[in-house]
C-alpha cells in the first residue's frame, strides 16, 4: 500500500479501479516542413484554429447548459485564447523563420508561454497552464486530425488518474463513470479544480509523479475530503474506508433532515451559518444546505479570463441573480480580492511584482485604480435597493487604507443620489481581518465599520510567514498555532467591545474542530463552503456553548500547535465521533 497526499478540491470518497490516462495521446511527428511551404502549413495553422475555437464555443455552450453560464464562461475564454493575434504571430514566424511544422511550432510556443506562467511566482496564474495546454491539445487535434477518444471510452466505473486534466477534459467526465479523479499537477484555484467542484467529482491534484507505480486496473481510494491517494490499499484500510462510505451516506441522510432547522446549542444560543460562494449559482446550493445567508460572495469570477473589465451592468445582474435566488437573507459582497497580475485589461498595468501576495492586491489594487473600484461599488449599492446587501474590503491593512475606501464609497452614494438612483443609504460596511496589522488595530477598526469578517486562510499565513501552497513551508501553515488563535480571539474581543457582529469566513469555518473552538471564544456567525454547512450545523446542535467555552480557554493557554490538535480532536470525538470517521 502506498500513500500519497496532494491537494483536496472536491469532497467525498470513492473506492475503484483506476483508469490511467495516456498522457501521449496527440504525438508529433515532424518537425520540420520542405524548405518553401511556410504560406501552406501557415495556412493550416489558421485552419486548425477556426475549427478548434467553433469546438471550443461548443463546449461553452454544452457547459453553460449543464452547469451554468460562469462555466461556460472559461471555455468561452479559451476559445478567444486560440483567436489571440499574438498567439499566431508566434506560430506563423516559428513557422516562416525556423521551418517549423505548425504542430511542432504550437508546442514551442505553449511551452515557452507556460514556463513564464510557471516563473511569476503566483499560484493561480501558475494554475492556468492548464488553459494553456488545453487548448494546445484541441488544436493539436486539429492539425494532426486525431480527436481525443479515450475518455468516452469508459464503459465501468472507474477511477481516473492523470498527469493533469485540462478543463474541457474534466467538463466532459460522466459522473456515472467516473467515481473520482487524482492528478499529478494542478492546484487549488486552477479551472479544473473549479469544474471538478461544480460536477461534484471527489478530486485530489498536485499529488507529485505517482503513475509509474500505478496499471490500469489496480484498486484506489481517492480521499477528496483529506487530499489523499491511496494506491494498493490493505485489508484493514479498505475496510475501514468501505464503512466509512457506508457511514458518511447514512450520515448525509441525517444532515438533509437538519436543513430547515436552525443551529441552536443544546444551551439555547443561536449560531447563524453563512454560505461562501463563487459564482452566482451557488447561492441555490447553500439555500439547499440550510444557510442563513451568504458570508462571503467573492467576485473575482467577473474579472478572470476576460479581455476587458466587467461593466457596472455586469456586476448588478450578477448581484441580482444571488438577491432573487436568497430574497429575503444577507449578502456580504466582498469587493474585488486579486492583485493587478492577474488582470489583461487593468487601465493602468503595474510593473511586474516579485511578490504579489506582498504587492498591489485586493483593496490596494482598487484604491489604485479608483474607476474600477467606482464601477463595482456603483453595481452593490444599485443592488442593495433589491435586498439584504451588505459590502465587504478584503486586504485592508492600515486605519488609513479603510477610511480612503468609505470615502470612495460615500462619493458614490453622493453620486447615484444626485442621479435619483435608489440604493440603501444605510448599507452594512464591513471590513476583513487577515493581515497581522489590521487583527493588532482590531479595536480601532471597529469603530469605523458596521461588522468584522476573519479572513482564516490569509491571516494563518501572514501570521506564521508560511505560505500553505509551498511544499517547503506548508508544514509550518497550522491553524491550530497558538499565535493564530489567540490572535483571533483579541480580534474577537474587540468585536465585542465596540458592540459588532463579527464572522469567520475562512476554511477554520468548515472544520468542527475549530468550529467548536470558535464557538467557545463567542463567534456566532460562521460562514463556510457550502458542503460543509450541515455538518457544521450537526455540531453546534451537538454542544453546549458553555462546554465550548470551558474548551476555548484550555486552548487558549496551550503552547503548541500539536497539544492543540490533539485536544480539540479527543473533544470533537467525544461530541462528534462520525465527523472524524475517515
Amino acid at each position: 500500500m502506498e500513500i500519497k497526499r496532494g491537494v483536496a478540491v472536491s469532497p467525498g470518497v470513492a473506492i475503484g479501479p483506476a483508469w490511467v490516462l495516456d498522457t501521449e495521446e496527440v504525438r508529433i511527428g515532424e518537425r520540420f516542413i520542405a524548405p518553401g511551404t511556410y504560406p501552406e502549413e501557415i495556412e493550416r495553422f489558421d485552419r486548425a484554429v477556426r475549427s478548434a475555437a467553433g469546438e471550443a464555443r461548443q463546449v461553452q455552450k454544452t457547459v453553460s447548459e449543464r452547469l451554468g453560464e460562469q462555466y461556460g464562461a472559461i471555455f468561452g475564454a479559451h476559445a478567444a485564447l486560440i483567436e489571440d493575434p499574438s498567439l499566431r504571430q508566434e506560430v506563423a514566424a516559428q513557422i516562416r523563420d525556423q521551418g517549423f511544422t505548425a504542430e511542432y511550432a504550437l508546442s514551442r510556443v505553449i511551452r515557452r508561454r507556460a514556463k513564464l506562467l510557471a516563473g511569476l511566482n503566483d499560484r493561480i496564474l501558475a494554475d492556468r497552464q492548464s488553459d494553456l495546454f488545453d487548448i494546445e491539445k484541441r488544436l493539436l487535434r486539429q492539425l494532426v486530425g486525431q480527436r481525443q477518444q479515450q475518455l468516452q471510452k469508459l464503459s465501468q466505473p472507474t477511477i481516473l488518474l492523470a498527469h493533469d486534466l485540462t478543463p474541457s477534459e474534466t467538463a466532459q467526465l460522466d459522473r456515472r463513470q467516473v467515481l473520482a479523479f487524482a492528478t499529478e499537477a494542478g492546484g487549488r484555484t486552477s479551472h479544473t479544480a473549479i469544474v471538478a467542484n461544480a460536477l461534484g467529482i471527489p478530486a485530489v491534484v498536485g499529488l507529485g509523479p505517482f503513475l509509474t507505480d500505478v496499471s490500469g486496473g489496480d484498486l484506489v481510494i481517492v480521499d477528496g475530503n483529506r487530499g489523499v491517494l491511496i494506491l494498493d490499499p490493505d485489508a484493514e484500510t479498505l475496510e475501514h474506508y468501505r464503512q466509512a462510505q457506508q457511514a458518511q451516506a447514512g450520515h448525509e441522510r441525517e444532515l438533509v433532515e437538519l436543513r430547515d432547522l436552525p443551529a441552536v446549542t443544546r444551551d439555547g444560543v443561536r449560531i447563524f451559518l453563512l454560505g461562501n460562494i463563487e459564482f452566482p449559482e451557488e447561492a441555490a446550493q447553500i439555500l439547499e444546505r440550510g444557510a442563513d445567508g451568504v458570508g462571503l460572495y467573492r467576485t473575482e469570477f467577473l474579472y478572470l479570463g476576460r479581455k476587458e473589465d466587467p461593466t457596472e451592468q455586469e456586476h448588478f445582474q450578477a448581484y441580482l441573480q444571488v438577491l432573487r435566488q436568497l430574497p429575503s437573507k444577507p449578502i456580504v459582497i466582498r469587493t474585488l480580492d486579486i492583485g493587478a497580475d492577474k488582470f489583461s485589461s487593468v487601465t493602468e498595468p503595474l510593473a511586474q511584482e516579485r511578490n504579489p501576495f506582498l504587492g498591489v492586491r485586493s483593496l490596494r489594487l482598487c484604491l489604485h485604480n479608483k474607476n474600477l473600484f467606482r464601477v463595482q461599488l456603483r453595481a452593490i449599492l444599485r443592488a442593495s435597493a433589491y435586498g439584504d446587501i451588505r459590502i465587504m474590503f478584503p486586504m485592508v491593512s492600515t486605519l488609513a487604507e479603510l477610511r480612503e475606501a468609505k470615502l470612495l464609497l460615500y462619493d458614490v452614494m453622493e453620486e447615484l443620489s444626485e442621479e435619483q438612483v435608489p440604493f440603501n443609504q444605510r448599507i452594512p460596511v464591513g471590513t476583513m481581518i487577515e493581515v497581522p496589522s489590521a487583527a493588532l488595530m482590531a479595536d480601532q477598526l471597529a469603530r469605523e465599520v458596521d461588522f468584522f469578517s476573519i479572513g482564516t486562510n490569509d491571516l494563518i499565513q501572514y501570521v506564521l510567514a508560511a505560505d500553505r501552497t509551498n511544499e517547503n513551508v506548508a508544514y509550518l501553515y497550522n491553524a491550530s498555532d497558538p499565535a493564530v488563535l489567540r490572535l483571533i480571539d483579541q480580534v474577537v474581543r474587540a468585536a465585542e467591545r465596540a458592540r459588532i457582529p463579527v464572522n469567520v469566513c475562512g476554511e477554520m469555518s468548515a472544520e468542527p474542530m475549530y468550529a467548536y473552538f470558535l464557538v467557545g471564544i463567542g463567534l456566532r456567525q460562521l460562514s463556510a463552503s457550502p458542503h460543509a454547512i450541515p455538518e457544521i450545523k450537526r455540531l453546534v446542535r451537538s454542544i453546549t456553548a458553555e462546554d465550548a467555552r470551558r474548551a476555548a480557554q484550555a486552548v487558549l493557554q496551550m503552547e503548541t500547535a500539536q497539544d492543540i490538535t490533539s485536544y480539540l480532536r479527543d473533544q470533537l470525538r467525544r461530541i462528534l465521533p462520525e465527523a472524524l470517521a475517515v
